[in-house]
């Protein structure tokens, strides 16, 4: 087999590949000789047709299947030969398919780049920490209260944090605009769901009252129809509710699963999860600040296969978010606003996989135990969470990679310049802007 590689631009190469005839002929007679044993056809006995008979009937499509199968097999051969790593598949030119001569092929694809590890003593990043105090708690368990909360109709006007129900119409310039009309919608005050204004025009209003609010839609509106457009809304207040809270009290901490203990038990419970959040917020927010640092420092020519795999993978994930709808194609989502974030995510990738190379890492059993435990925490019984991960080797693959991602991180901390910041919980907690939104967990 003869391999000959031409360099195209960047990462590209373009390898071809000399399969002799003999090889090819040698394995055509035998694919048609195995075939001799099994056909049946008119006139002769199983397993008695003749070699030309069988031949002339299958011999082409024989050589299509068997040249295919010394194609894929060459192909890799050739890439271990030539010590190359492809990313991606490649392109494929088949060449001449005559019987008794050489058989050529062409592949073309990307290679992975060489990976220079930065100088990861140039990292400089700030940690967060913070204690959980009471006031935290107390706000923690009104929240609670707020997630299990009824709805009390009421003989009064509209106050802040009542549920309402109206009916509204919207129009500008006189006109009915398409989506602003509703009819017997209910509307929590305050909940900031509505344009600035809408709902605190329905405030100290009346119960079958109906009225006109004036407003303008925000210059940054979805709608660029609407985008600061003034318009008017004819609204009729049909009933209120008043919001009704549960009491913090033994029936309340039993439907959080905390049996016995009082007060005392549950605030312990909240405090357990609530440093288990904390601790896994701070860690994802430090990571993401590592791996900001980490791509500001790479400089690496990144493979077109790996870019598109991982818009596709990010397009995946958007239609997973909206729903899952079947009736949603793939492929009428742009690729431009994924791209940016595929791109950070392949180096990362790369990073990370050189490290892991250089530095001969594998997941430590211990770490994993330490992970399989700590999710089985938050179940009823652990036990069996446990056995159930350590029976299932997909889930406990998924679970080696993240403590395996995790040593990376260890590895490149331990170089880099770390600042440790007390904060509050509040902050900690608090969702980080982000403009490019790798995935980092």
């Amino acid at each position: 087999m003869q391999v000959s590689i031409e360099t195209n631009e960047g990462l590209k190469r373009k390898m071809t590949i000399a399969i002799p005839g003999e090889r090819v002929e040698t394995a055509v007679n035998a694919r048609l000789q195995e075939t001799a044993k099994t056909i049946q056809l008119k006139g002769f006995r199983k397993g008695k047709v003749p070699f030309k008979v069988v031949k002339s009937k299958f011999g082409e499509g024989v050589r299509q299947e068997v040249i295919g199968e010394l194609m894929n097999q060459s192909y890799f051969e050739a890439l271990n030969q030539e010590s190359l790593k492809p990313a991606g598949q490649p392109q494929i030119e088949a060449g001449n398919l005559k019987e008794g001569e050489d058989f050529e092929f062409s592949a073309v694809f990307e290679v992975y780049p060489e990976v220079e590890l930065p100088d990861f003593s140039k990292i400089e990043v700030v940690t967060l920490h913070a204690e959980i105090g009471d006031s935290d708690v107390d706000e923690m368990i009104e929240t609670l209260r707020q997630q299990r909360q009824t709805w009390e109709k009421v003989d009064r006007a509209a106050q802040e944090n009542d549920m309402v129900n109206i009916d509204f119409v919207g129009k500008k310039n006189g006109e009915e605009f398409e989506g602003g009309q509703m009819t017997g919608t209910n509307l929590e005050l305050g909940s900031g769901r509505m344009i600035p204004g809408f709902e605190e025009g329905i405030l100290d209003r009346k119960i079958g009252e109906s009225f006109t609010l004036d407003l303008q839609f925000p210059e940054q509106y979805h709608n660029e129809e609407l985008a600061g457009q003034a318009v008017q809304f004819d609204i009729t207040l049909n009933s209120v509710s008043k919001q009704i809270l549960p009491e913090a009290d033994e029936e309340f901490f039993r439907s959080f699963g905390v049996e016995g203990g009082g007060e005392g038990a549950f605030r312990e419970e909240i405090i357990n999860n609530m440093t288990r959040e904390m601790k896994t917020t701070s860690r994802k927010k430090f990571k993401n600040k590592i791996v900001d640092a980490v791509i500001e420092l790479v400089d690496i020519a990144l493979p077109e296969a790996l870019i598109m795999a991982e818009v596709e993978q990010l397009k995946n994930q958007a239609f997973q978010q909206m729903g899952g709808n079947k009736e949603v194609d793939l492929s009428m989502l742009p690729d431009e606003p994924f791209q940016e974030q595929a791109g950070r995510r392949v180096i990362l990738g790369l990073v990370l996989g050189e490290v892991i190379q250089q530095q001969k890492l594998q997941a430590e059993p211990a770490r994993v135990r330490e992970s399989v435990e700590e999710l089985a925490s938050t179940y009823e019984s652990p036990d069996d969470v446990i056995n159930w991960y350590y029976g299932n080797k997909e889930q406990l693959a998924a679970i080696e990679s993240a403590v395996l991602e995790d040593q990376v991180f260890d590895y490149i901390i331990e170089q880099a310049s770390i600042t440790d910041e007390q904060v509050s919980y509040k902050e900690i907690m608090e969702p980080e802007p982000r403009s490019d939104q790798t995935d980092i967990s």
